[in-house]
């Protein structure tokens, strides 16, 4: 069918991970990094929020924590950080920035949208959440342990548009919900920021560069 060959012929997808990286560590980007692999994308832009509609504005503030990551993936080709949402006041809403991704890419690239499994339990909270499929797949990590939503508006929406395979993100630029599973590495950012405060080394968990940038700006502590 011509429209099957169409679309297995579309760009390899761009990733787009958002969240506070407050600060940005090695398990976002050994994380980041597997899935430009597995998912074959052409990159993975790490977008970090301004203002987190669903969590208490960090106190770092987010200029100090975009710097990090444009340190953090300054030596990897496939990630780049994206500060759009630095530019924008008020809500850092996904739906906005997706919205300008796509006007940026065109229609036919494929946009994944990377979110963890909490994350997709609690999206009907977020702001015009129904219209995320219409901009971007949706690609949702899930850790070991946590447990798709049975029953509901949540459970209903994923079974409809759930992807039997990576493959599919090549078929279509937006529509799908694909689960994958990675590697778990137990950094979490509130740990590194409790050793800062206590005046202990957080050395190894996050990239030297960020580590240093920390210490000259004196953010944690």
């Amino acid at each position: 069918d011509s429209h099957l060959s169409r679309t297995a012929q579309l760009p390899a997808p761009i990733g787009v991970f958002g969240g506070t990286f407050n600060p940005i560590h090695y398990g976002h980007l050994r994380s980041a990094l597997e899935l430009v692999e597995r998912l074959d994308l052409d990159h993975l832009r790490l977008r970090p929020c301004s203002e987190p509609p669903h969590r208490d504005t960090p106190s770092c503030p987010a200029e100090h924590r975009a710097a990090m990551v444009e340190l953090a993936v300054a030596g990897e080709a496939t990630l780049v950080c994206d500060q759009r949402e630095l530019q924008r006041p008020g809500p850092s809403y996904t739906v906005s920035s997706l919205e300008e991704i796509r006007g940026e890419t065109g229609a036919d690239r494929g946009l994944c949208l990377v979110m963890g499994g909490d994350a997709l339990t609690g999206i009907t909270g977020w702001h015009r959440w129904r219209e995320l499929l219409d901009l971007a797949h949706i690609v949702v990590i899930a850790r070991p342990g946590w447990d798709l939503p049975r029953e509901g508006e949540v459970a209903n929406w994923l079974h409809d548009h759930r992807l039997a395979s990576r493959d599919d993100l090549r078929r279509e630029a937006h529509g799908g919900i694909l689960l994958e599973s990675l590697r778990p590495l137990a950094i979490s950012a509130t740990e590194i920021r409790d050793l800062l405060a206590a005046g202990r080394s957080a050395r190894y968990l996050v990239p030297e560069p960020v580590l240093d940038y920390i210490h000259a700006h004196t953010l944690y502590c």
